[in-house]
């Protein structure tokens, strides 16, 4: 990160997407526009979920058909009961048998109807996940950096991980349970009305209630969810964050404050999460108690009419089934509600991500030379830029360098140093003025080719989870591994890797905590010399290396930047004093600019800054 306005733009413990501490009271945002969304991004999956359809409601009807068969045979056992206390017959067994036969292949059917039916849509739902996050993946590589140096990694990881899965989880079982359950509903309600219309009327006084009840939890709940996701998220970012830096935390005796800040941060997640699993849980005991007030209803009344021969008895058992049955999908439907609720909140986040400003290309974004047809001449006219366009870091730098050139940028901490290494490699666009490269402006090249000319070294040095061997190439990935050996030496680091336990075969760890700062630095500058590139970023490259290694290196970086264009960032003046020029900036300008021995014949700024590293401490 650049000195400047590092601390400015470190993230804040704020509230989701940075718009302020987010509590209880915030209401959830577009839940319609974001199901609409979801729709059409469902919209390569039609088919699939015509055919989800279909299954659930064929295996829903066959279902729905048994209570009332069952009741046949209940018939059929009563009037057997009744016939045999008259002496007049008895059970009819074979009659009641084959009702029973076709009750279990339709409930066989219905099963197999209901399996085909899940395995469809876990595979659906899994496909859109899996979809989403190489999107995600994909959309984070044309992202600008300022996104991410305004927000937690954990944060960001959360969309990816967290949302989706709760996304994928929520959609597979919301969508079957929506389908079965009204379709479960309409024909119970018919299969119901073709038994008495007397005691559906009954039966149907319990919807208004329950349909209030439904609706105010609903409502109530509705803005904890997003409240959940969006504090999981933050939850998630501290936890990586205090992870990746204990022993920072350790070495100041922070472990009260981390503590502490992520206690508030937990205890958010803890409300919202309470709230809304509180809330939801309600629904179940409040319908099941409206229900059996339902059930009550209909017994006694389905007892009258049996009595009265308007209705069979077994039509009485039939009903109750049914009435369950009903009962059952208004209660589904509600914890689909809240499951809905889960998945428009993980669905906005995801959206919001994927809808993200990304870096701009030009409509016609040229392709720069390849690297042996590049010149290298690079030219700052009267750049002006900021982080913040009302904190102006750069106000006017101008600055021709020819091809093969070294470029030392020199200056205290905060004066923009690093910001212009930025600017070069167009992670950040000028406010004004211009970079150009052989005379064209930067913004006119497609960015990523424009990255491909340059090699960097930085101060922060990163190395993934992987061979020793893998970490070099992936400076150039069609490299040898006789090519990859020879930038090692170069380097400096092939004597240090043959102590290694595997060598170049060593595996580093997902920190490379096993391996040494000045040892990571020597690997990305072997990387930095296997990618061969026309310009050079050298941004503090020898900083983390002993005096007698920098020197060693600083040979082989002579080697490497013959013939190149190199911009050497450095603290330590006495790294550069055989640059061809020097550029001192002090807030954002340039205030002095020569070779080594005209600067310090100035007696100026730069000669001041360098004989302060050679003073004596009293």
């Amino acid at each position: 990160m650049s000195e400047t306005g590092r601390e400015s733009r470190r993230p804040m413990r704020r509230g989701p997407m940075g718009h302020g501490p987010m509590g209880s009271g915030e209401k959830a945002r577009d839940f319609k526009g974001t199901i609409k969304k979801l729709l059409r991004y469902m919209g390569e999956y039609r088919a699939a979920l015509i055919a989800v359809a279909i299954f659930a409601v064929g295996g829903t009807i066959f279902n729905i058909v048994g209570p009332k068969i069952l009741g046949k045979a209940t018939t059929k056992v009563y009037e057997g009961i009744v016939a045999k206390l008259s002496g007049v017959g008895g059970i009819d067994f074979e009659a009641l048998l084959r009702i029973l036969l076709f009750l279990m292949g339709l409930y066989a059917v219905s099963a197999l109807l209901s399996f085909i039916q899940g395995w469809l849509m876990t595979g659906i739902s899994q496909k859109i996940s899996f979809r989403m996050r190489a999107e995600m993946t994909e959309k984070i590589n044309r992202m600008p950096m300022g996104y991410f140096e305004s927000r937690t990694n954990g944060e960001v990881l959360s969309r990816i991980t967290n949302d989706v899965d709760t996304l994928g989880q929520s959609m597979n079982q919301s969508i079957s349970v929506l389908i079965t359950s009204v379709t479960t509903m309409i024909g119970v309600l018919i299969m119901m009305l073709s038994i008495s219309p007397l005691m559906t009327l009954i039966a149907l006084l319990i919807l208004p209630v329950s349909s209030v009840m439904v609706m105010w939890i609903v409502k109530k709940s509705q803005k904890f969810f997003r409240a959940q996701q969006e504090y999981l998220g933050h939850v998630n970012g501290e936890v990586e964050e205090i992870y990746s830096g204990h022993n920072v935390v350790k070495a100041f005796n922070r472990e009260e404050q981390a503590v502490k800040e992520f206690g508030e941060l937990n205890d958010a997640l803890y409300k919202s999460a309470w709230k809304s699993q509180f809330l939801s849980g309600m629904m179940q005991p409040i319908m099941q108690f409206v229900g059996n007030l339902g059930y009550v209803a209909v017994a006694v009344l389905g007892s009258v009419l049996a009595m009265r021969r308007v209705i069979e008895v077994g039509d009485i058992q039939s009903f109750i089934q049914y009435v369950r049955n009903f009962t059952q999908p208004i209660m589904q439907l509600a914890q689909v509600s809240n499951m809905l609720q889960s998945t428009a909140a993980a669905a906005e986040r995801v959206f919001e991500f994927l809808e993200e400003k990304e870096e701009t290309n030009a409509s016609e974004a040229q392709l720069l030379p390849a690297a042996g047809e590049l010149e290298g001449f690079v030219s700052f006219d009267h750049v002006r830029f900021g982080y913040d366009p009302d904190k102006i870091v750069i106000r006017d730098f101008s600055c021709e360098v020819k091809p093969g050139q070294k470029i030392a940028i020199v200056g205290p901490t905060g004066a923009g140093k690093t910001t212009m290494v930025k600017l070069l490699m167009r992670f950040y666009d000028v406010n004004s003025g211009a970079i150009r490269v052989d005379g064209r402006d930067i913004r006119d090249f497609d960015r990523a080719k424009l990255r491909e000319a340059f090699g960097m070294v930085l101060q922060d040095t990163w190395l993934f989870k992987g061979t020793i061997m893998e970490n070099i190439r992936y400076g150039r990935l069609d490299a040898t591994d006789e090519e990859v050996v020879a930038a090692a030496k170069a380097a400096h680091a092939h004597k240090f890797i043959q102590t290694l336990p595997g060598g170049y075969q060593m595996e580093l760890n997902e920190e490379a905590s096993n391996v040494s700062q000045g040892q990571k630095q020597l690997l990305t500058i072997a990387r930095a010399i296997l990618a061969d590139n026309k310009i050079l970023i050298l941004d503090e490259a020898t900083s983390s290396v002993d005096t007698r290694t920098e020197i060693r290196i600083q040979k082989a970086m002579d080697n490497l930047m013959r013939g190149r264009t190199s911009f050497i960032i450095a603290h330590r003046l006495s790294t550069i004093r055989d640059a061809d020029w020097i550029l001192v900036m002090k807030e954002g300008d340039i205030v002095e600019q020569g070779n080594h021995e005209e600067l310090l014949a100035k007696d100026g700024f730069y000669a001041a800054l360098y004989n302060s590293q050679f003073e004596e401490i009293a």
